[in-house]
This record gives structure tokens, C-alpha cells and sequence, in this order.
């Protein structure tokens, strides 16, 4: 089997299992999503999407958070981790945001790129599931995923995201990272896994046995 039919397989499974997968962080805005993106760095999105209620109920825009301190921010988000640098990050894009695109998001890497603690899979996040660019967000978990079954060398995320570009269609590119996340979480966890128990392992896995 080529690594192609493998990857068309393995889409296939993940189309099977997750066929209608959704953003698994709350937001309204996309100002309310690269925040909440900004704050799962490290963080699991259901901690996110305990914190985000607070957070955005003292501003859910730029507009309304330049009005507080870095340390309110920091106090509400202490639950995500990293806040001191988070919370700085928050303060700092929401004021980029005012005074240099009218309190909007801007809708390009290199701007997104450009703000307070945004990276590239920051960027990609918001690229795809608000603007629907074709972005493939690639996280720890997807990175670990891909190593897993030998989509790619694993040798760091930048490489895990060039490799999955190549064997995936780009109209796939937005659904697929998201069936990813979902399956790993309930198939293929980075502890306590059980290969037998993962459609995608029991099956490579097999077959790599008896090669």
C-alpha cells in the first residue's frame, strides 16, 4: 500500500467516525476565537471553555478589554496557564487591533502573525475555522498523531504540516484537522493507548506486523 491509498484510508475512517465535526472552542467572533486559541496553548479546550465565559463577560472585544489591566486579564485566565505571557498577549493584540484595524481581525497569516503571542498555528486556526482559508492547523496531538501512523517522520510540526499538505487534498484541509483532534481523543489518546482499540492502529499496526 502507498502512502496515498493509506492517507485516502485513513480519511475515509475519520469521514466514518467524525463525518460533521465542530469547532471545539466556543467563540462568536473572531475576536473571541484567536482568543480562545491564544489561551489553549497548553491547555485543554474544555479548561478554555470553562475560563472563556468569564473572560469575555468583562470584553469580548478589543474595544472593551483595552479598557483593563493586564493583571484583571491575568486573574481570570490563571486557569488556562501561562499567564503571565497570555495575558500580556491579550492586552497587547487588543490594542493593535483598536488602533491599526478598527478593532478588527485581520484575515492574513503574516498579519495574524505579526500580533502579540499569535503563532503560526494560532494563525491557521483562525484562518480556517473563521474565515475558511484553507489552513491545516497542526497541534501536538495532530503532530503525534501523524507520527503514529506514519504520515510523517515526526521530526517537528513545521515538517508534520508540510507532509499532511502533500497527502491531503487542500478542500479537505479545514474538515480533516478537526477529525483528528476528535479521533485521537476518543481512539488514539497519547496515554493509556491501546492499539486494538484504535480503528487507524489496529489496522496499520496489523499490517506492519506481519510485514
Amino acid at each position: 500500500m502507498t502512502k496515498l491509498e493509506k492517507i485516502n484510508d485513513i480519511v475515509r475512517i475519520l469521514e466514518y467516525y467524525f463525518p460533521n465535526p465542530e469547532v471545539p472552542l466556543q467563540h462568536k467572533s473572531a475576536y473571541t476565537l484567536l482568543i480562545s486559541v491564544l489561551l489553549s496553548a497548553q491547555c485543554t479546550d474544555e479548561r478554555v471553555n470553562k475560563t472563556t465565559p468569564h473572560l469575555f463577560k468583562l470584553a469580548d472585544n478589543p474595544f472593551d478589554m483595552i479598557k483593563h489591566s493586564v493583571e484583571e486579564i491575568r486573574e481570570i485566565i490563571k486557569p488556562c496557564g501561562l499567564s503571565p505571557m497570555k495575558s500580556k498577549g491579550i492586552a497587547g493584540l487588543s490594542k493593535i487591533l483598536v488602533e491599526k484595524y478598527g478593532g478588527e481581525v485581520p484575515s492574513t497569516f503574516e498579519e495574524l502573525e505579526e500580533l502579540p503571542a499569535v503563532g503560526h498555528k494560532t494563525a491557521s486556526v483562525v484562518m480556517t475555522q473563521w474565515f475558511g482559508k484553507p489552513a491545516f492547523p497542526v497541534d501536538t496531538h495532530i503532530h503525534r498523531l501523524a507520527y503514529r501512523w506514519g504520515l510523517s517522520n515526526g521530526k517537528s510540526v513545521e515538517q508534520t504540516e508540510k507532509d499532511l499538505k502533500k497527502l491531503i487534498p487542500e478542500e479537505k484541509w479545514n474538515k480533516i484537522h478537526l477529525q483528528i483532534i476528535y479521533f485521537g481523543r476518543q481512539f488514539c489518546p497519547a496515554r493509556g493507548h491501546i492499539w486494538g482499540n484504535c480503528p487507524i492502529c489496529k489496522k496499520y499496526m496489523r499490517k506492519a506486523l506481519r510485514d
